[in-house]
């Protein structure tokens, strides 16, 4: 111990001469001038009086003049590091330096000094580096540690030992720890950067209290100075009797999976250790080693007596997906020992997020001829969970024509047409997107958006009819409405405006065009002309309607226009007429003749038609009610009795020949009827023979010309009617008939079919079982249609 003693002693006195040495002699300095600002550098811990630099002949300062112009430092300090000399302007330390004193904690120490002129005032700055010297031993917190180990400690044991502190800094600072050789310990250092270094005692040979109660040994701790300087700490190890077993975790290593959001108080692991002592030796304690964070903590505890590790806070999978526990399991002996073992805890994600659905770059309105694959809208979903919980599938409702297309890039959607739309069956779509992860069980959200089609000019006008039939009675009023067509145009707005004309081609058969006009906005057609049955009882024209859609579309449809016939004709005589023109006639008969004889005959003609041209003949005028008869229906005079002598010769009749039209139209014809003996009637016969010939010629004639014109006209109808039949599956016949037991009376007779009902425009002679349809005029009569009865019987 003495020599110990001397060899410190040495050691000290050297330190010190060297120290002595160094504060006579001026150190090293490097000034530079800038602004007026010196720079020098010295050493701590130098003796009071030494030369820090000449700071006038550095500035070029006239020393004569220094003490006149009161050259000095200028300080808050009561007791200043520096001060300057007035003669030669030399700067001194005033008293020793301790850099660890004035620059705690610093790696560069500068000191500032400010020196002032008077007369004029100049003022300059000086900086004063402290260089630092290692002046300053390590120093334990502790001179004397004292650590209970038990006997039966296993070798490897680690105890940790507080770290030694060195005022001084860098190299200066400790840099190793020594251990007093010994054959049970052993000692490694913990290196943790800014912290320091940590020794650790390790007990590498078991110990024997019967052997050796106690250890003593020796720590010392090194700093980097040159020769280094030290700093020793006694540690004295007491050996423990009968706690000589450490607690043993019953696995290696513990592992668990914790489901996420798990409840707070869940046990997530028990983990259990075993002491093999008796009594307190043997009771386990469990703690968190203090190594662990304070974030893990916060989430987890142990119970100390079980080992039970509870959830302490709701776990999020989403912040942190695993977490390691270090445990430690401690026994209760006066030496406790205490084993580590480290807990791994995986995280398994729970299904706790909905996705979440955002659109963008959407298109609300789109046109209906966009093609299939036409994109409306980009869709991004996202789901803060993972694995399968994180997987999400977006979907549209099935019942609409637009579908969702995956992108390139990992949940994004395009939404895009997957078939034409037709915004006339549809104009407004509301989709529903659901987004659904791949969880159990599953989350989902939706999003609604509205998506329009706007039009396009795809459909054309449509007629409510094609074709169009209307019968217009003879005699309008020329610029009168007649009648209307009327089409519709499934499109909107301008593409369903529409506009209507006729079609003119100027030909002669369309001539009767030209007389009829059409309202271009309501399809409102006006004849400006009165119409004649006679002369034109049916025609045909088309009609075009054109939207105002660009381009624009249009349809034809074609009208059948048939003129009814009015009670406009009144019959005409054609026999008996005089040569004057005159209805008037002379019949001479023998007065022999029997009853029955036919006299004469009257014959008439109407033009009209049906009711209207079907003539009815009476007696207007008789001189004897007796002698004479009319046939109502032929115009035939027959006797009703054979003459007497009492008889008179001349009788005079009056014929009166009327239509059945609602107001009837009339003419009369006179017939003066002479009796003669029988020779004279047979020489007046032979006269009127010829005459009668000339006459019935005269009648033959007009009737061909009043048959070829009626057959002309009727003919262009059936041609019509023929054409229209062949154009639809309406079945139009039309005929022109005389009746076969024509007795000098012209009748009429047009019929025709309209889809289920057959009409017929007659004259004189109805068929039996025909009805009259209302508002016909009284002259178009409804056939029943023995085909359909007859479909209807074999149905039956």
């Amino acid at each position: 111990m003495m020599s110990g003693l001397t060899m410190e002693q040495r050691r000290y006195k050297s330190r010190r001469g060297r120290r002595h040495l160094v504060g006579c002699v001026v150190a090293a300095f490097l000034w530079t001038v800038a602004s007026a600002q010196l720079r020098y550098s010295i050493s701590e811990e130098v003796n009071e009086g030494t030369v820090v630099g000449n700071i006038a002949r550095d500035l070029g300062l006239d020393k004569s003049t220094l003490k006149d112009r009161k050259y000095r430092i200028v300080s808050s300090d009561a007791d200043p590091l520096f001060h300057v000399n007035h003669n030669d302007g030399v700067l001194y330390v005033s008293r020793k330096i301790d850099r660890e004193e004035v620059c705690v904690q610093s790696s560069t120490c500068v000191i500032n000094v400010k020196t002032v002129l008077e007369n004029p005032l100049e003022v300059h700055y000086v900086e004063v580096e402290v260089l630092d010297i290692n002046d300053h031993s390590p120093k334990f917190p502790e001179k004397e540690k004292t650590l209970e180990i038990s006997e039966s400690v296993l070798n490897g044991a680690r105890f940790q030992l507080k770290a030694s502190w060195d005022r001084d800094s860098g190299p200066f600072s400790v840099q190793q720890y020594k251990l007093s050789h010994n054959d049970h310990f052993r000692l490694e250092v913990k290196d943790k950067g800014e912290d320091g270094k940590i020794p650790i005692l390790v007990v590498q040979k078991s110990l024997d209290r019967e052997t050796a109660g106690s250890h003593s040994l020796t720590l010392t701790a090194l700093d980097g100075g040159k020769p280094p300087k030290s700093g020793n700490m006694n540690i004295v190890v007491k050996v423990l009797d009968v706690n000589d077993n450490a607690p043993v975790f019953s696995k290696d290593v513990y592992s668990v999976t914790l489901s996420e959001n798990a409840p707070v108080g869940t046990t997530v692991i028990q983990v259990n250790a075993t002491d093999l002592d008796e009594g307190p030796n043997g009771e386990v304690v469990y703690s968190f080693s203090n190594s662990m964070n304070q974030n893990t903590l916060n989430q987890f505890d142990i119970n100390p007596l079980t080992g039970d590790i509870t959830v302490k806070n709701l776990i999020n999978y989403e912040e942190k997906d695993r977490y390691e526990l270090e445990i430690q399991a401690s026994d209760k002996g006066f030496a406790p020992l205490t084993t580590e073992k480290s807990v791994l805890i995986k995280i398994i994600d729970v299904n706790d997020n909905a996705p979440e659905i955002e659109v963008t770059s959407f298109s609300s309105s789109i046109p209906e001829d966009s093609r299939p694959g036409t994109t409306v809208a980009l869709i991004s979903v996202s789901d803060l969970d993972s694995g399968l919980n994180g997987k999400v599938i977006c979907t549209v409702n099935e019942d609409v024509p637009f579908t969702l297309s995956p992108s390139l890039k990992d949940k994004m959607f395009s939404l895009v047409t997957k078939s034409p739309l037709d915004r006339e069956k549809q104009s407004h779509y509301d989709l529903t997107i659901t987004a659904k992860d791949a969880g159990q069980p599953s989350l989902s959200s939706e999003k609604t958006i509205s998506v329009v089609v706007s039009d396009v000019n795809d459909n054309s006008p449509e007629f409510s009819l094609s074709p169009y039939t209307f019968y217009v009675t003879e005699g309008n009023d020329p610029g009168a409405s007649v009648f209307s067509v009327k089409a519709s145009d499934r499109d909107e707005n301008e593409n369903a405006v529409i506009s209507y004309h006729i079609v003119r081609d100027g030909s002669e058969d369309n001539k009767v065009n030209s007389f009829l006009n059409i309202n271009s906005e309501n399809g409102h057609i006006t004849a400006l002309k009165s119409f004649d049955f006679e002369t034109l009882k049916t025609f045909q024209f088309q009609v075009v309607a054109t939207d105002s859609g660009a381009p624009s579309l249009s349809t034809n449809v074609t009208v059948n226009v048939f003129i009814l016939d009015q009670n406009d004709n009144a019959p005409v005589i054609l026999y008996p007429l005089s040569s004057n023109g005159s209805a008037e006639g002379v019949e001479e008969i023998p007065r022999n003749v029997n009853a029955g004889h036919l006299v004469t005959k009257v014959r008439a003609y109407d033009a009209d038609i049906g009711y209207n041209g079907w003539l009815l003949f009476s007696l207007q005028e008789l001189t004897d009610h007796s002698l004479f008869a009319l046939d109502r229906y032929t115009g035939q005079i027959r006797t009703l009795r054979s003459f007497t002598e009492t008889d008179e010769a001349e009788h005079k009749l009056v014929i009166l020949v009327k239509d059945n039209g609602n107001v009837s139209l009339s003419a009369t014809a006179t017939v003066i009827v002479k009796l003669v003996e029988p020779k004279e009637a047979f020489a007046a016969s032979d006269v009127k023979s010829a005459a009668k010939v000339d006459d019935d010629d005269n009648v033959t004639f007009y009737l061909m010309i009043t048959l070829g014109s009626v057959s002309v006209l009727f003919l262009i109808s059936i041609i019509l009617l023929t054409a229209m039949q062949c154009s639809k599956s309406t079945d139009y016949t039309s005929k022109y008939l005389q009746e076969t037991n024509y007795d000098g009376t012209l009748c009429h007779s047009i019929q025709y079919r309209s889809g289920d009902k057959r009409y017929m425009l007659v004259g004189p002679r109805m068929s039996i079982g025909s009805t009259i349809v209302p508002g016909s005029h009284a002259n178009t009569l409804v056939l029943p249609d023995r085909r359909r009865a007859s479909e209807e019987v074999r149905h039956t």
